[in-house]
């Protein structure tokens, strides 16, 4: 979570209390490098037939704003990166987490 936060793909709410104002939101002082990297990493995996982009067509047919699906595909690649280098092994799509 620590990571996506500092790529700036975790989304949070902007709240006060019990109220919760507008929508989430990412954070905007990210470091753009690391964003960007998973950006074209997400598009490219867009590109390719496999589980993320089946994940992005399904959200998208469910009426999801795209760059929303986008960013929740940056915070996968996030997820699945830091699961291979905490492992210390190859990465295993049976073992990989299901995309809900």
């Amino acid at each position: 979570k620590k990571l996506a936060c500092h790529a700036g793909v975790a989304p949070f709410e902007h709240s006060s209390g019990s109220s919760v104002r507008g929508k989430t939101r990412v954070n905007h002082h990210a470091r753009k490098s690391l964003k960007t990297l998973l950006h074209m990493a997400a598009m490219s995996a867009l590109q390719v037939k496999g589980e993320l982009q089946d994940y992005y067509q399904r959200k998208v047919a469910d009426g999801k704003n795209k760059m929303l699906v986008i960013n929740a595909l940056r915070n996968k690649l996030i997820h699945r990166v830091y699961a291979v280098v905490k492992r210390g092994k190859k990465y295993d799509k049976t073992y990989a987490l299901p995309l809900a």
